[in-house]
């Protein structure tokens, strides 16, 4: 089986599977027409959604796509094929996501930021500071990341709350509610933290009327998709108070324009997408395991059914 790896981190994946697996055939190269003659010949493929989106557009097709991002978006857009199985990354990102999380609760709780103003103004800070434990964390996305992020905060003794597309009972959350919950829940919540695939039912999602309702003491992480915040909402809510502050690591477009108002939004920090990276062992894994079950005729991890678009 011919495997096309089209990925900046090229070299570093077919090291990982070079003699992994006695059927893979691995072809990769780091110029973009040698890629394009190799997918003529190749049914599966593995790499990064931009690459490969422009593979597509070329007109060629695999059976088989292994995204190694959790994003698969560039690979919906209008015009390009449907008619092959595509995975996208699951199962990867857990230990990551939480922990870039929860550097940022307890940033906040700890006030990190402002300790470090009071250090350069010379100013001796002993604010007492309080503790995770009994805030109430609601996580808008309780797919296989937002679990993995709520098994990860739950030693910390916070109060897990969830959206989902449908209300639902899910370990370790209190409750989960549907979508058409969120405005009463952010109102109830410490934290708000948006883990959102893009999709057209959460486009602009966090808007006026939504951040009016937040609870003005909390803190909204946006490590999701950009698409899902109405950008100058966002900036008049921090100005009104309605936010307490955001760290924002996804955006609309990336990298953010320089003249772009979150650069100087106050009580705004920007993470330049770097919540969740891939791991390329963990990731090489991953599509092990694919491989075997493409193989083998059986279901997938991660398949993305096209009609949801995750």
């Amino acid at each position: 089986m011919r495997v096309l790896i089209a990925e900046q981190d090229f070299a570093t994946y077919a090291r990982l599977l070079d003699g992994q697996h006695a059927a893979l055939d691995i072809l990769t190269s780091d110029d973009s027409a040698v890629l394009a003659e190799h997918a003529a010949h190749c049914d599966v493929w593995l790499g990064q959604p931009d690459l490969l989106a422009c593979l597509l557009r070329q007109g060629h097709r695999p059976k088989w796509l292994q995204s190694t991002w959790a994003g698969i978006t560039l690979l919906l857009a209008d015009g390009l094929p449907r008619d092959y199985r595509l995975t996208r990354a699951v199962g990867i990102f857990g230990q990551v996501m939480a922990e870039y999380v929860l550097t940022y609760l307890l940033n906040h709780e700890r006030s990190v930021l402002s300790r470090l103003v009071s250090q350069v103004e010379r100013k001796w800070d002993n604010r007492q500071p309080p503790s995770l434990r009994g805030r109430r964390v609601l996580l808008v996305g309780v797919g296989d990341i937002g679990q993995s992020v709520a098994r990860f905060l739950l030693p910390f003794g916070v109060e897990l709350y969830g959206v989902a597309t449908t209300a639902r009972e899910l370990a370790p959350f209190k409750a989960v509610g549907g979508l058409d919950a969120l405005g009463a829940m952010v109102g109830e919540a410490d934290y708000v933290i948006n883990l959102l695939p893009d999709t057209p039912h959460t486009e602009d999602l966090y808007n006026a009327e939504l951040f009016a309702r937040f609870n003005p003491e909390a803190l909204f992480i946006n490590a999701g998709r950009g698409s899902a915040v109405v950008d100058a909402d966002l900036v008049e809510a921090l100005k009104k108070g309605h936010v307490a502050g955001a760290v924002i690591d996804v955006c609309r477009q990336e990298p953010l324009p320089q003249r772009h108002p979150f650069w100087t939004a106050w009580g705004l920090l920007l993470t330049g997408h770097s919540a969740g990276p891939t791991s390329p062992p963990l990731m090489a894994e991953l599509f092990l395991r694919n491989c075997a079950a493409y193989l083998a005729g059986e279901p997938l991890q991660g398949e993305v059914d096209f009609a949801k678009g995750y």
